[in-house]
């Protein structure tokens, strides 16, 4: 081929990469993450900025107080539904206004929105956002609603980050895992035969953040240092791992709350034991996910906040025996990957692509999602 031809087809692959906008509130609920990237929604994924955004006082208190309450979440919440959209689109106008993002060069922005309920076996899952609502203030198309589509074909609904996963990791040596370690852990496990499993593990940061929330007023252990001053209850944690779930085949997948009451057993210990039980129970079962994947990865690479605790990190690596990295060993920022994501599965979602398969979520078939609210 010459430089003349080369320099063509790099020019027309070029075109076919689109701006887009993803915008994540996960279950942790400690904020609205919103990053840029430039894909075909197929095979090729160039990233951009990324940053968080608090919700505004009170927004996540309420949320919270629905989510442990299922009657309630059940019911429209339509005010609270626009409190979110209206979060999300000020997060993402602060966005362009901070990276100097013009709105006319962004294809789609995809909102997530905020879960307050995910019962998929009774083919339930509920995302706040009000896509129309959202595109009207936003100027762009946006694409919401992702998971729908999934669970009322019977599949899980979840995970749906496996295909850009895949994406960003197609150049790694496999087997290899990534694992979000968010208020819900999840992995997605990659092979060197071009496997993809995927399934949530278990509890990530949701039970202790909600523990030290509630003993302490403060949001989260940092660095784990509370729980690396306990002890852990080993009673307790047997109890808790007794779970049926952990047995479960994949695909499968939780909500926030599938483990609170179990672990509201920790409550009668100190403060600094209740944590670290609660981080046991973490590491106890990412570890468990083990049994559940074709062959025993030698890397995993770790997005999410949990990453950012050093003591849970470390336990992590020496329960696993190998080798347990944040997401930026490999250059990606891990606060901005789950937001990534859902920018990248708007444009899988413009194209009718599919954004869930029967090894990730269950699905009888891979699946397209997301509805689409073009800009008026």
């Amino acid at each position: 081929m010459t430089a003349k031809n080369e320099l063509a087809r790099e020019a027309k692959s070029d075109a076919a990469l689109a701006a887009a906008i993803g915008v994540m509130s996960g279950t942790s609920m400690d904020g609205v993450d919103v990053a840029l990237i430039r894909s075909d929604g197929e095979t090729r994924v160039e990233t951009g900025p990324g940053a968080t955004f608090p919700y505004p006082p009170g927004l996540a208190s309420a949320l919270r107080e629905v989510v442990a309450d299922p009657g309630e979440a059940e019911k429209p919440q339509a005010e609270l539904e626009a409190e979110v959209t209206n979060a999300h689109v000020a997060a993402v106008q602060a966005f362009l206004a901070r990276f100097g993002v013009a709105g006319a060069d962004v294809k789609v922005v995809g909102l997530h929105g905020q879960t307050i309920l995910h019962r998929p076996r009774q083919r339930l899952t509920r995302q706040l956002m009000n896509g129309k609502r959202a595109a009207k203030a936003l100027g762009i198309d946006v694409v919401c609603d992702f998971r729908a589509a999934d669970v009322a074909a019977g599949g899980e609904g979840a995970p749906l980050a496996p295909i850009y996963h895949a994406a960003i990791a197609a150049k790694l040596e496999r087997p290899l895992v990534i694992l979000n370690l968010g208020g819900v852990g999840n992995v997605t496990y990659l092979g060197d035969d071009g496997a993809i499993v995927a399934f949530d593990t278990g509890p990530g940061n949701a039970l202790v953040d909600d523990f030290c929330l509630r003993r302490l007023g403060q949001p989260f252990d940092a660095n784990g240092a509370l729980a690396a001053s306990g002890r852990i209850e080993s009673i307790i944690l047997d109890a808790l791992m007794s779970d049926p779930y952990f047995n479960r085949p994949p695909p499968k997948s939780l909500d926030r709350n599938h483990f609170a009451a179990a672990a509201a057993s920790v409550d009668r210990l100190n403060d600094a034991d209740g944590a670290a039980t609660l981080s046991a129970f973490t590491i106890a079962a990412t570890a468990r996910a083990l049994q559940h994947l074709p062959q025993a990865p030698q890397r995993w690479l770790v997005a999410g906040g949990g990453r950012r605790n050093s003591f849970l990190m470390r336990k992590l690596a020496e329960r696993l025996t190998v080798k347990v990295e944040p997401i930026e060993a490999i250059g990606l920022d891990g606060d901005a990957l789950e937001a990534q994501c859902f920018a990248y599965l708007a444009l899988r979602s413009l194209k009718g692509l599919p954004l869930s398969f029967p090894a990730t979520t269950g699905a009888p078939k891979p699946l397209a999602g997301g509805v689409v609210w073009p800009a008026p």
